[in-house]
């Protein structure tokens, strides 16, 4: 089974005793390729260095809500820069996250999505976008840019949303949260969701599936979260692995394509 971990942040801190020997053992675990998407300058850096050292490491760069705090439009010329890298394949972790009450005021996160979105919009490169309890506030801002399409990471939306963002032209991806057992919203989704619209994603460090729940997730990990979604679509892993893994390549522009532009 050979799959495309299209999230993964091994820029993170809990990968620093070992971050070098853990992504060079990805190949041995059936692991093709990995997107590393950045939540701030210095991490959308790292993502590019290891994109650089790893021929199956892609990187994505953007600042993340949670980290946006001290944000000035000084940034986008920075990040605009570090998207030139040929490896970089979409601008993102950006969004906006709610559930954290010391996160940057709501207004700010909004100002900062916004001036990634267009900045996206200028390069023709697709979006990487987190929602985490902002969903009305989310959807509405990604309708105020319909040259931008991207991916919805770590779904956690409403199936009327989901189909919104199908019709929009946008992918919905999902991590081990959805082999939990009160992923019951998340499997509706799936069980609906046209399988040319998902991809599958680690997160990692975060979000480890079953029966690993607990411990430090990796790329290793991507292929459970294929077989979920397997059981839900009465399709077999191989098959979810083989149509994600194309979903991925397609979404962002890998092996004989340029960067995946906005319809």
């Amino acid at each position: 089974m050979a799959v495309f971990d299209t999230h993964a942040h091994y820029d993170s801190g809990a990968f620093n005793a070992d971050r070098l020997e853990v992504l060079a053992s990805m190949p041995g675990c059936g692991v093709e390729l990995i997107l590393n998407p950045g939540c701030d300058l210095e991490s959308s850096k790292t993502a590019l260095e290891l994109a650089d050292r790893f021929p199956y490491v892609y990187a994505a760069v953007g600042v993340h809500p949670s980290d946006c705090g001290d944000w000035e439009d000084g940034a986008l010329l920075e990040l605009r820069a570090l998207a030139a890298h040929p490896k970089v394949r979409a601008i993102g972790e950006i969004g906006l996250d709610y559930y954290w009450k010391d996160n940057p005021p709501r207004a700010l996160q909004q100002n900062v999505f916004r001036r990634q979105l267009e900045l996206a919009q200028s390069l023709h490169l697709p979006v990487i976008v987190h929602d985490r309890e902002a969903h009305q506030d989310c959807l509405t801002i990604v309708r105020e840019y319909p040259q931008v399409t991207g991916v919805y990471h770590c779904y956690s939306g409403s199936l009327e949303d989901a189909k919104v963002l199908v019709k929009l032209g946008w992918m919905l991806s999902f991590t081990g949260v959805i082999t939990y057992k009160n992923a019951r919203k998340a499997l509706e989704v799936i069980d609906w969701l046209p399988m040319d619209r998902i991809m599958i994603e680690t997160d990692s460090p975060y979000l480890t599936p079953e029966p690993f729940r607990g411990k430090r997730n990796d790329s290793s990990h991507v292929h459970l979260v294929a077989e979920a979604i397997a059981r839900v679509k009465g399709l077999t892993p191989d098959e979810v692995a083989r149509i994600t893994l194309e979903n991925g390549k397609r979404f962002f522009g890998i092996e004989g394509g340029e960067p995946n532009e906005a319809p």
